[in-house]
């Protein structure tokens, strides 16, 4: 508090210049005036100039004009000085929209204050988490403070898929990973704009999540997810209400530089007659227990539609939210993808766009043109008009698997991706997508392995195992990782018996181009194992990550025990689990057995006996350029992969010989 007191106090005398003070943080709260009302039916304030960072509408300070001030679906633009009056709706957020050039305030968790929260008589019943308390009438102002930024046209966002802290244990998880790799950034970027299932149902951990990501210092944009909600509410307009309490709104825009930023909560939960009649969402009307769906609500269409209309056709439109428009992963599943995606695609037509989303638990780059099956039959969507990216997750495999060096579960997610987060390089409108591996080199892009006739029967039999009913299959797998031999050291039956050397490209699409060289020979181009040509999922141990999947289907943290006494204490703790009790290492949660982003290569025969070099290259239009060596073998038998007892023993070391 002192610090900023007392550069706040050097502003006011002049000491030091405004541009010099944006690069500090800008700590403060939105502008309720309280007293008469607005003309009834409507909200009213000002967006103002808050030259002296206070967060109050002081005299003598400007309004700003043609700012884009919202209700969640009407979008008003200030007048010359800065007023602005908008329809007031019984239960809305009202919001600004952070203008290029501008900065809204944030609270020292680099939350941004942008939004009032109104719902004159609150959560209509007691909710779990606290709900929103009743709000009452609209005050007689909502003025909304912005301070210049000195953020261009050129910057950085991290994009965070599920971070998907389930307990306080996984809070500590996400602070030891994303928090730390972006404290450590010399290039700061931006803004954080973290894309649903900040936690996994439990919304007391969020002021706690939110301390922890604060620390990186950066003004953080949050989505809602399916596990951000009010489980017990009983409508979707109530379902929301300890998030808002908590974070802010769940419709949401704001700018920087070129490109407008929209946030959208598209989990309607519980879903019900409109998913159940309009788009045969069976499980929406026939099932009696609370669910959810995938859809935009009218209210939030019209919000995008009005807000496009507003927006310079030059400038680049982002969406953010949590359920994908389409995905690879869940190509079939119609709760995992959003319903009205078409009916977007029609308000956005023309615009340039990239659609970013989360829930998968997966790596997702799909190129302008892509197409799966089932797309059609879930969504009525053939091809998708422009990118779309599932982000990936914090969290990766929900913290599961066995622990890095750093004490935290591996988490390789389905797609065989690490967890981590996306860098997003934004240049005017155009821009770059790098996928940060959690605890992995800044440039580390892929992983390399081989994939043997070996490892795939080993692969088919854990799978198999992995997919029976648990009660049948016995506590002990029928295989282990030991059971699979060196992946990486092939024999003639190897190689005639079909052995791919892959490469797992995280950030791979429909535009890359990954080659590989032999032992510095001619580069040769890998085939993608899917081709986004309306094609379904190839799954399988053929079309399998063998890194990932060595790692998934032999997880020993399940073996993990004590004498301690302390019941948390043994086996597997995950998620909203208890435990899982100790027991033999065994498949535990994904399996890397389909991806939309692996490439392999046929290792020839011919190949001389000895050591062999594969560098494998890999150029993406939209993300860096990068390049990875793999060293195999080739020999002639398979040698033991223990010590030699027998060469060993088959000499005795002799007595110690006396010295001269």
């Amino acid at each position: 508090m002192k610090k900023w007191g007392a550069l706040l106090a050097a502003i006011a005398g002049g000491a030091i210049a405004g541009p010099a003070f944006a690069r500090e943080p800008y700590f403060a709260t939105i502008d309720v005036v309280r007293g008469s009302a607005p003309p009834a039916g409507t909200a009213a304030g000002k967006v103002f100039d808050d030259a002296n960072r206070n967060g109050r509408l002081d005299d003598g300070e400007a309004g700003v004009p043609g700012v884009k001030v919202s209700n969640g679906r009407d979008v008003v633009q200030t007048a010359a000085d800065g007023s602005y009056s908008l329809a007031a709706r019984d239960d809305m957020s009202v919001f600004v929209i952070q203008p290029s050039g501008w900065q809204v305030p944030t609270n020292r968790d680099f939350i941004p204050q942008f939004a009032y929260q109104h719902k004159p008589a609150g959560s209509p019943k007691r909710l779990r988490f606290g709900g929103l308390p009743p709000t009452g009438p609209l005050p007689a102002a909502i003025n909304f403070p912005l301070a210049p930024s000195e953020t261009g046209d050129d910057f950085r966002c991290a994009i965070l898929g599920d971070v998907q802290a389930t307990s306080n244990m996984e809070v500590g998880y996400a602070r030891d990973t994303i928090v730390r790799e972006l404290e450590n950034l010399n290039d700061r970027p931006a803004c954080i704009f973290a894309l649903g299932d900040l936690v996994g149902d439990d919304l007391g951990l969020i002021p706690r999540l939110a301390d922890v990501l604060g620390a990186a210092r950066i003004p953080q944009w949050w989505v809602q997810g399916n596990h951000d909600y009010d489980s017990d509410a009983d409508r979707d307009a109530d379902s929301s209400d300890s998030w808002r309490r908590e974070y802010g709104p769940v419709t949401y825009a704001f700018e920087i530089g070129r490109v407008l930023f929209i946030g959208l909560d598209n989990i309607v939960y519980p879903c019900g007659r409109v998913d159940y009649e309009a788009f045969s969402r069976d499980f929406c009307g026939e099932d009696p227990r609370k669910t959810y769906n995938g859809r935009f609500t009218d209210d939030q269409m019209r919000f995008v539609e009005n807000l496009v209309k507003a927006t310079d056709p030059g400038k680049l439109i982002v969406l953010g939210h949590h359920i994908p428009l389409v995905g690879f992963d869940n190509r079939e599943q119609w709760q995992h993808q959003t319903d009205n995606a078409a009916e977007l695609y029609r308000i956005l037509k023309g615009r340039k766009a990239l659609d970013l989303s989360g829930h998968s638990h997966t790596l997702e780059n799909l190129a302008s043109g892509d197409s799966f099956a089932g797309w059609k039959q879930s969504v009525g969507v053939d091809t998708i008009p422009f990118r779309h990216v599932v982000a990936g997750a914090v969290a990766g495999d929900w913290w599961g698997g066995d622990f890095d060096i750093a004490g935290i579960p591996m988490s390789l997610q389905g797609d065989g991706s690490p967890r981590g987060y996306i860098d997003m390089a934004v240049r005017g409108t155009d821009y770059d997508l790098d996928y940060r591996a959690a605890g992995q080199p800044v440039d580390k892009a892929m992983w390399l392995s081989m994939s043997t006739p070996e490892f795939r029967d080993w692969a088919r039999v854990l799978l198999a195992w992995r997919n029976s009913p648990a009660q049948k299959r016995g506590e002990v797998p029928p295989l282990s990782i030991q059971d699979l031999p060196d992946v990486r050291l092939l024999t003639p039956q190897d190689i005639a018996g079909g052995s791919w050397l892959t490469a797992n490209v995280w950030m791979g699409d429909s535009d890359t181009v990954v080659t590989v060289s032999i032992d510095g020979g001619a580069a040769q181009r890998m085939e993608r194992t899917q081709q986004a040509r309306g094609e379904p999922s190839h799954v399988g141990a053929d079309f399998a990550d063998p890194f990932a999947l060595q790692h998934q289907l032999a997880v020993t943290r399940t073996a993990i025990a004590s004498r301690s006494g302390d019941p948390l204490a043994q086996g597997y703790i995950q998620g909203r689990q208890d435990r899982f009790a100790p027991a033999p290492p065994r498949p535990q949660g994904s399996a890397a057995d389909h991806s939309s982003h692996l490439w392999r290569f046929r290792i020839p025969g011919g190949l001389r006996d000895g050591t062999h070099s594969a560098q494998v290259h890999v150029e993406r239009p939209q993300g860096s350029s990068t390049s990875e060596t793999m060293i195999f073998e080739t020999r002639a038998t398979r040698p033991q992969p223990t010590f030699r007892f027998d060469a060993w023993n088959a000499f005795e070391d002799g007595p110690r010989v006396p010295e001269n």
